[in-house]
């Protein structure tokens, strides 16, 4: 039963790993498996005591802080669902959020958030803050400060495979977001393929880079270090800093970390600019959440000494759904997110018949890692669930050893008078030119053939690039009608809060700035 919830998975390692650290914040203090542990059992008898119930939903918002990672295991402990929240989100955006979720309770650092609370009032959900002052301390929630723990233990309450632990919101790239359960069950399934893939034990360690609120870092990089009996250190400032980094994955020991390549590329620009006088020796690099290109994945590994592993993952399948492997076990191709693992994959064309190698289809998956489905969306869940699968909306096909390859999102594709363009394969030639440090490829309306293809490009720091030499970079190594038509040289693109580019939203913004330009309208 403990291989089947994640809190089974937590308190296994708490015993087998008591007293080895789990959970640092960079400068302050540490916690063992089996203090962070205590402190979530109590915080979880806190909860009870707050009226929190089973299946009751419970949305935090803070940075990357210890009481968000206590509070959040605390929630999921009491046989609720955590529904972490963008703290950066506007009031509106939270309102719209905490509805859907049908949120009963919302939980903020002590100095609170401003946008969040108004939300909940509006909604006349109630607000605690919690507050953890130092790893001796126990949690405290500012409306049950005096209640006792014993006066309501957890320690009856037996977690279920099937209880929903997690509520979050798909990004978003063509509709509104969509609201996406995830049981016990989900999360474990995720977290032991991870654990399996990059071989964690507890001799591993790494820094958080990404936020929590996101299925990237909460899973790959806090939830599956946990349970494999690992530690991950927490930064001091409670978000990414590439000022901080190096020294934080030096003081701690660190063999890993993962992130998306924006984070990877502002590291490497980093490294150019400032190089640290020393490197921890770590045993690979993993990127997600966005394609990686093959130049920036050979200069990360030059650069650090480490192999750099490139998955697939969606929230939907709770994260994970292929990678790399280690070179011990197999090795990695640049271009590729790996093989399947832990679940079922298969490309297959429109009327479901699996594709032989080589040919693209769109890519499709079950498992016991995979959502049961959409929150009150049948339609989404219509076209979503067929045939026994999950249609993810990538195109890919798989290699001849049996590597998977992403062409594009079916509907990012740029369909240029009856030529399919991938832009991830324009990305990868823009970002292949020395001077070039970042690069979006995307469609355009066009009269005449429909679609017409764009990039938004920012130069390497320190260099100059002009529309001429990237359409030469372009022309060398693209055929004639993947070339975009316009480069459009900037110095900061529009992204997602988890650093990912939806290229809509680019070329949204790219064409609006030109007057005479007919901004596209995309939709559902």
């Amino acid at each position: 039963m403990e291989n089947l919830s994640l809190t089974g998975l937590l308190k296994r390692a708490a015993s087998d790993f008591p007293t080895r650290r789990a959970l640092s914040v960079s400068g302050k203090f540490d916690l063992t498996h089996a203090r962070l542990h205590e402190l979530v059992d109590h915080a979880a008898s806190l909860l009870l005591a707050a009226g929190i119930s089973p299946g009751d939903v419970v949305a935090l918002t803070f940075p990357n802080t210890v009481e968000f990672v206590v509070a959040f295991l605390a929630v999921i402990r009491c046989r609720a669902t955590a529904a972490p929240l963008n703290s950066a989100y506007t009031a509106e955006e939270f309102e719209f959020s905490i509805s859907d979720s049908e949120a009963k309770l919302l939980i903020t650092p002590k100095e609170g958030n401003k946008s969040a609370e108004a939300a909940a009032s509006k909604l006349g959900i109630p607000h605690v803050t919690a507050t953890l002052r130092d790893g001796e301390s126990e949690l405290s929630l500012s409306s049950t400060s005096d209640v006792t723990a014993e006066s309501t233990s957890v320690a009856g309450i037996v977690n279920d495979p099937s209880d929903v632990a997690l509520f979050l919101h798909t990004s978003g790239t063509t509709s509104r977001p969509k609201g996406v359960p995830l049981t016990q069950l989900n999360l474990a399934s995720s977290v032991r393929n991870i654990v399996s893939v990059y071989r964690l034990t507890e001799s591993d360690s790494t820094v958080m880079v990404l936020p929590l609120f996101h299925v990237h870092g909460l899973i790959a990089g806090l939830l599956s270090s946990l349970s494999a009996g690992a530690a991950v250190t927490l930064p001091s400032a409670g978000r990414f800093s590439a000022s901080t980094f190096w020294s934080d994955m030096r003081a701690y020991s660190a063999t890993w970390y993962t992130a998306v390549p924006t984070i990877h590329q502002i590291i490497l620009d980093r490294h150019l600019t400032r190089p640290e006088p020393a490197y921890p020796e770590l045993r690979f690099i993993r990127s997600c959440s966005a394609s990686l290109a093959p130049s920036v994945m050979a200069r990360l590994e030059e650069s650090f000494g480490a192999p750099v592993l490139e998955a697939y993952a969606m929230t939907e399948a709770s994260h994970q759904m292929s990678s790399n492997p280690l070179p011990e076990d197999g090795g990695h191709k640049p271009g590729s997110v790996g093989k399947p693992l832990g679940q079922e994959m298969a490309v297959l064309d429109v009327n479901g018949v699996p594709q032989r190698e080589g040919l693209s289809g769109e890519v499709c998956i079950r498992g016991p890692n995979v959502t049961k489905g959409y929150k009150n969306n049948p339609e989404a869940n219509k076209s979503a669930f067929s045939l026994g699968w999950f249609h993810t909306g990538d195109i890919g096909f798989f290699d001849s050893d049996g590597y998977l390859h992403l062409v594009g999102r079916i509907k990012e594709l740029i369909n240029r008078g009856g030529e399919k363009i991938s832009p991830i394969e324009v990305d990868a030639v823009l970002l292949s030119h020395p001077d070039i440090g970042q690069a979006v490829a995307f469609g355009v309306p066009d009269d005449k053939y429909g679609e017409e293809i764009n990039c938004a490009i920012i130069p390497r720091e320190g260099s100059h690039i002009d529309e001429e030499a990237v359409l030469q970079c372009c022309k060398k190594n693209l055929a004639a009608f993947k070339v975009p038509k316009k480069v459009f040289i900037t110095d900061s693109l529009p992204r997602t809060a988890t650093g990912k580019i939806q290229r809509r939203v680019v070329a949204e913004h790219f064409l609006a700035q030109i007057s005479t330009a007919k901004v596209p309208k995309f939709g559902a």
